[in-house]
């Protein structure tokens, strides 16, 4: 009989970690308060802006490749998911150089671009090829995945580890709980970042961005027919109403990035949809480990989709050990 393993949260970290699990033979319960389909500020991943481009000094640089390597075979598979390639371009405001930029020499199509080409206000640019998923497409297309499987997935808000393995059965618990790992792995370095972003429609489809002193960026929705315009970022606020204001700085600063590519947006008619999430961080890094029975994996903050099949790849291999030392013990 299938050994039995729970995953605690089906955000794209928990997806992923329990996809590979169930395409290892083993049998699989996500138990989660959020699922593929809800909105709500409690959970990140249905707001993502999940480009995979690797944060310079979050390293993880094995984890990021392993995952980019997975969605660049997902998107040539099977765009049906919600995954593709695009082109991105990434502008710095706070370096000269591109020297931190570790990921250029995997990366497809990688690209130093000229100074004068930059925006104002940058100091260094870079084009590249990556990946690209519409997480509205995605993570329901993950769970559709998932049940094919034989996986099943619980909606419930649990109270402690113990819960979700009374509640299954399961040998192996895989907590990625994203903020609730701060109660239920009482992890205090756990840090809610608020993000705030807009969907506006467009046919604009590159992703472009800027990072340093400022945090800026137009990202494509494949099948949506529009773009989400970021971002602000506040470290620990979980305030889940929309702050309007914010609307025109997000818009000024997206056309400066591309040169005005959005200055037809009227902000007062145009359909707009604002969005807020609450992206699960750490402070002291993300956290893929084994603790007895029990495998965690959280505090990716904005970079889940990034490291999500690199770290599932890692959840893997503790939940296929920690099963070999128990079948030894037997």
């Amino acid at each position: 009989m299938p050994q039995k393993v729970a995953v605690v949260g089906a955000g794209i970290i928990g997806l992923a970690s329990a996809l590979l699990l169930a395409e290892e033979g083993l049998k699989v319960i996500v138990i989660a308060r959020d699922l593929p389909g809800d909105g709500g500020i409690g959970w990140a991943s249905p707001y993502a802006g999940a480009t995979l481009i690797p944060p310079p000094e979050m390293g993880q640089q094995d984890m990021a490749k392993e995952s980019i390597a997975w969605y660049q075979r997902l998107a040539e598979k099977d765009p049906s998911s919600g995954v593709r390639t695009v082109t991105a371009t990434e502008y710095f405001t706070d370096r000269d150089t591109d020297d931190s930029i570790w990921y250029k020499d995997f990366i497809p199509n990688y690209k130093l671009l000229p100074q004068a080409s930059l925006p104002p206000g940058c100091k260094v640019g870079y084009s590249f090829q990556t990946c690209l998923a519409n997480p509205d497409v995605f993570l329901p297309w993950l769970k559709e995945k998932l049940e094919s499987l034989g996986a099943r997935f619980i909606r419930k808000e649990i109270e402690s580890l113990l819960e979700a393995r009374e509640m299954t059965g399961a040998s192996i618990i895989v907590n990625a709980s994203g903020l609730g790992a701060k109660l239920l792995a009482g992890d205090e370095a756990v840090a809610a970042y608020r993000g705030q972003t807009m969907f506006v429609k467009s046919d604009y489809d590159e992703v472009k961005l800027i990072n340093g002193h400022e945090y800026t960026y137009v990202i494509p929705r494949m099948y949506s027919g529009g773009v989400i315009l970021g971002g602000i970022s506040q470290e620990d606020n979980i305030d889940g109403a929309v702050n309007t204001g914010l609307r025109q700085d997000i818009l000024r600063r997206v056309n400066r990035m591309t040169g005005n590519a959005f200055a037809n947006i009227n902000l007062e008619t145009d359909a707009i949809k604002d969005m807020v999430g609450v992206r699960p961080g750490r402070k002291g890094g993300i956290r893929v480990e084994r603790d007895g029975s029990i495998v965690h994996a959280y505090g990716f903050k904005g970079a889940g989709y990034v490291y999500s099949f690199g770290a599932a790849a890692q959840v893997k291999r503790l939940v296929l050990e920690t099963l070999q030392t128990k079948q030894a013990k037997l």
